[in-house]
């Protein structure tokens, strides 16, 4: 009786995530959409030697037993989530996502369905996401965390390496499997009350293999208000772009990329390949620009420091998002590029337009199409207004004149400058028939 009342409760639940009001949706979507920035964190044993998580010993790079003595050297020895917390919160990110489990298997937290933990099976001996959740929390930060589904160093996960599984087809091994990666996710959910579950992993199977809508049912009891990324099988709220900008705005209304600070997601001493300050900066701008977010990734080394050329970017992205924040926080995807030659945004009530100028141009700024009155122009951050002259504006046309802003050297941010057109109404743009 108890199994089919949980299954009728199931049932009643995915019929309900299935038919959500827009209204609702986008109601438990709006923190997302006004955070345009978050930081991913990768850490774990791959740590201790500086390879790469998990894929190290699929790809066979290294034997799995190898990769797995890396759990005796890592200690978390110099962690400091209340340092980390307040790095992420200068850095203008509105939410951070931490590495709860990868595909290697090591939970960070003291999970009861194995001994593959840190509090286990390393000298760390501790639940290193508890206090991470405490310090965002305490930092008015939004709570994500990262789960694989897959689980290489499962005995019950049929793959193993790339070129090895453990079998082909075996419905009980499978089940138990999906027992065990039900149970863990429950305990994440239940555990740390995360306001954001970014799962990975669900390449291996199809989501009917997976349970993915029972799944996506689950977390909506545990978790009524929590957002879920869109690596479960179609079952999430949004979509993840990886490791590249979008050339064109994703179809799905809300979408965050996420991309690496160098080229590595974990701690790699060897990778010395950082992006500049500047390459993300325009990056992120491109993001907001499309109505997007940006996920960027860090890598704290075992001991939980986080490498010094992490901390500069971050702390220069804090300064441009702290002198910007009008132009930043809560803003939508700008006007078709067609319009101004460079990355824009809208306020949200679509009044306020921003132009996002990467370097000193080589002459005013120019706005085609523009069919609104503009009540005022002015530097953000700086405040210094500008004159915006019309020109080519035919009494007997309906074509808009051009729109003109010389823009002084002295005003210029050394990143990215960004101005603030604000308009008589919300933006109206000519478009020829």
């Amino acid at each position: 009786m108890k199994y089919v009342v949980a299954l009728l409760s199931m049932l009643l639940l995915s019929t309900a995530l299935s038919q959500e009001p827009d209204s609702i949706k986008e109601r438990r979507m709006r923190w997302f959409e006004d955070a345009k920035l978050g930081i991913f964190i990768h850490w774990g044993i791959y740590a201790v030697n500086g390879i790469d998580e998990s894929w190290s010993f699929y790809n066979g790079y290294l034997t799995y037993d190898e990769y797995m003595k890396q759990l005796k050297g890592f200690t978390a020895a110099k962690y400091d989530p209340t340092a980390w917390a307040r790095l992420i919160r200068e850095s203008g990110a509105r939410y951070a996502v931490l590495t709860s489990k990868h595909h290697d298997g090591v939970a960070l937290w003291d999970t009861r369905q194995n001994d593959l933990s840190v509090v286990k099976k390393t000298p760390a001996a501790r639940d290193l996401v508890t206090p991470f959740c405490a310090a965002l929390r305490k930092e008015d930060l939004k709570v994500g965390l990262y789960f694989s589904h897959l689980d290489w160093s499962h005995p019950d996960y049929p793959h193993f390496t790339r070129t090895q599984k453990r079998y082909d087809t075996d419905s009980v091994r499978w089940q138990r499997f999906l027992t065990f990666q039900r149970r863990q996710i429950e305990e994440v959910a239940t555990t740390f009350h995360p306001d954001l579950l970014w799962f990975d992993g669900d390449w291996d199977y199809s989501a009917e293999q997976w349970d993915a809508k029972a799944m996506r049912a689950r977390i909506a009891s545990w978790l009524p208000n929590a957002i879920v990324n869109s690596r479960i099988n179609g079952y999430g709220d949004y979509a993840t772009p990886e490791q590249g900008v979008p050339i064109a705005t994703p179809k799905s209304r809300w979408w965050e990329l996420c991309m690496t600070i160098n080229d590595s997601w974990g701690y790699q001493g060897n990778d010395r390949n950082f992006k500049s300050p500047n390459q993300i900066i325009r990056i992120f701008v491109d993001c907001i620009a499309m109505g997007g977010n940006l996920l960027l990734d860090i890598g704290p080394k075992e001991d939980g420091t986080i490498p010094q050329e992490e901390v500069s970017v971050l702390k220069e992205l804090g300064r441009w998002t702290k002198k910007h924040e009008d132009a930043v926080y809560g803003t939508r995807a700008g006007i078709p590029k067609e319009y101004f030659y460079g990355p824009t945004a809208l306020s949200k009530d679509r009044t306020t337009l921003y132009l996002f100028v990467d370097g000193k141009p080589n002459g005013p700024l120019l706005i085609k199409g523009l069919k609104n009155k503009i009540n005022r122009v002015w530097v953000v951050g700086n405040g210094t207004k500008l004159n915006p002259k019309v020109m080519m504006k035919m009494y007997w046309s309906q074509i808009p004149g051009l729109v003109y802003i010389d823009l002084p050297d002295h005003v210029l941010d050394p990143q990215v400058t960004v101005i603030a057109v604000l308009l008589d109404g919300p933006v109206d743009l000519f478009h020829e028939q």
